[in-house]
């Protein structure tokens, strides 16, 4: 069976590659510009963009599985055409190129962004309606690319639906908007938190979960892929009795994180740094405080491995890979 992997050289695609090559699967990488996350994997790479759908024909001839992760994300605001390119119109492009291959069936990788917040105490699930076109720019595209594909399966094609929530592990070559912050941590530059906290998965725990869908998945289902809700306090605790992480001075309340976050994002502006909390991200940190990954385990026999295995693993894989300096130290649980 050959698999085509788009956003291949990702955080969640370089991992998925591995769990495919690992089962023995023909795989083959669509890429865009970097495919160091690949090196060595001695994987079929093929160069392309979702924008551009000749380069997706090609990608996907012979293809029996797309995943599709490929997609832009954003934590500020300034980039809806891009997300509307990427993650709407590059959706479509996929749609397309699958039906112009014979392609049996696509899982697609939508996320717990593209839901709309429930309320307190009440967990959200695949029945929790999607957030509409009012929403900030990233959450909608999310959205608007998951409605693309409902569509598509109600005419007739097969496809599944993967949202996890807030991914952390290893094979974080770039690295992710997540693992920036847990670098932060490592070095002292994140002197304080925010207070609110999020769902997080384990890369792994997602990309079994997406090869279980893609294979036994009836056609057009839908799953929440989420872990464990901790705060960041309780992640920045973690962090420092696994890896020696600086542990930060204190946590900013929402509001005054909400009121600064202009500022923030201003200041990251002028000197070129890519900001981490915005007013996109401090208001996400208030919500999805219950995700319910209840579908999944009993059609796809998930279970979610510890946070702490998911963080001793994160920050060993950036030691072993150069991304640390300084001391820290390696913890078994």
């Amino acid at each position: 069976m050959m698999s085509v992997v788009t956003g291949a050289s990702g955080h969640v695609g370089a991992n998925l590659l591995r769990a495919l090559l690992e089962r023995g699967e023909g795989v083959r990488a669509l890429v865009h510009v970097d495919a160091s996350a690949l090196s060595g994997l001695g994987v079929e790479l093929a160069r392309g963009d979702v924008c551009d759908l000749e380069s997706l024909r090609a990608a996907f001839d012979g293809a029996d599985v797309v995943y599709h992760l490929a997609g832009h994300i954003s934590v500020a605001g300034g980039s809806a055409p891009r997300l509307a390119d990427v993650n709407v119109s590059g959706t479509r492009n996929v749609l397309r190129a699958c039906l112009d291959c014979h392609v049996r069936r696509l899982v697609h990788f939508s996320s717990i962004h593209a839901i709309a917040a429930t309320p307190a105490g009440v967990a959200a699930d695949e029945s929790t309606a999607l957030v509409d076109a009012s929403s900030p720019s990233y959450d909608a595209s999310k959205a608007e690319g998951e409605r693309i594909v409902m569509r598509a399966v109600a005419a007739g094609f097969d496809a599944v639906v993967i949202a996890p929530t807030a991914i952390v592990g290893p094979h974080d070559y770039r690295p992710s908007y997540f693992g920036r912050v847990l670098l932060r941590l490592f070095t002292g530059r994140l002197p304080v938190v925010v207070c609110g906290g999020f769902d997080w998965v384990d890369v792994r725990d997602v990309v079994a979960a997406a090869i279980a869908a893609a294979a036994t998945a009836a056609t057009g289902s839908k799953y929440l892929v989420s872990g464990h809700w901790l705060s960041l306090t309780e992640v920045a605790n973690l962090a420092s009795a696994i890896a020696g992480a600086a542990r930060p001075l204190g946590a900013a309340p929402l509001a005054l994180a909400r009121a600064c976050g202009p500022l923030g994002e201003a200041v990251c502006r002028l000197t070129g740094r890519e900001p981490l909390f915005t007013r996109y991200s401090v208001e996400a940190l208030s919500q999805h405080r219950l995700v319910s990954h209840e579908k999944a385990t009993r059609d796809l026999g998930y279970t979610p491995r510890p946070f702490e295995r998911s963080l001793v693993d994160t920050y060993d894989w950036f030691r072993d890979h150069g991304y640390l300096s300084g001391a820290g130290r390696s913890i078994t649980p």
